[in-house]
């Protein structure tokens, strides 16, 4: 007869963080803060995605930005440029943040008068996707060079999130990638999934994923 314990210590922990998510969740609603949680690769061009958003919509709303890493301040100096509040948060080799982190680093930055805050999460398409963060949606970017297939190798995190940014679309030509077979894949594990394509560098496509946030905001402050 075994002598010791075992504990199903992930189960304790998520459900943790769900509650923990679901508190956040009802007090940025409270306090008319839309959270979006911003996740992919490294290198998908999430913060060029972000400076682009900002370009977007600052002259309509308020505008926070938090920047988490596992270290370095590179991305934080980046989006302090372009003048909206912004804080840098290091996970500490942690792969992903949690809900619990992730009002830690709201209060940091401070969201009263925020209209918008983005998250950037961690470089990562495993982690992130276990954990709600609290936000108010949850969107991801695939850069095209990563090829078509990632929705097959990491089903969990496009079944999550509400909206697919493809980024990178001025390239399409140089990689073997097919829009429409992504769509397909992301629209059977998520069927309310929005598909947008972007070329964040160039701007193309952000005037739609400018709407969609625009949308979003204005019905979460209306709810």
């Amino acid at each position: 007869m075994d002598t010791y314990k075992i504990l199903e210590i992930k189960e304790s922990v998520f459900e943790n963080n769900d509650r923990q998510a679901d508190l956040l969740r009802a007090d940025l609603k409270k306090e008319k803060t839309f959270l979006l949680n911003l996740m992919s690769s490294p290198g998908s061009g999430k913060t060029t995605t972000v400076l682009r958003t900002i370009e977007a919509l600052k002259d309509e709303m308020s505008i926070g930005v938090l920047e988490a890493d596992i270290d370095s301040d590179v991305d934080a100096n980046t989006v302090s440029k372009t003048g909206v509040k912004v804080i840098q948060l290091h996970t500490g080799g942690m792969c992903h943040l949690d809900a619990d982190m992730t009002k830690q680093g709201l209060e940091g930055l401070g969201t009263e008068g925020v209209d918008f805050a983005i998250l950037e999460n961690v470089g990562n398409l495993v982690c992130p996707a276990e954990f709600d963060t609290g936000a108010s949606k949850n969107a991801m970017i695939l850069s095209v060079p990563e090829g078509d297939d990632k929705p097959l190798k990491y089903p969990l995190m496009f079944s999550i999130v509400d909206v697919l940014l493809i980024n990178k679309m001025d390239s399409i030509g140089f990689f073997d990638f097919d829009l429409e077979v992504v769509k397909e894949r992301v629209k059977k594990l998520n069927p309310n999934i929005k598909v947008i394509p972007i070329t964040a560098k160039t701007g193309e496509g952000i005037d739609e994923w400018a709407n969609w946030l625009r949308t979003e905001v204005k019905n979460w402050n209306e709810k």
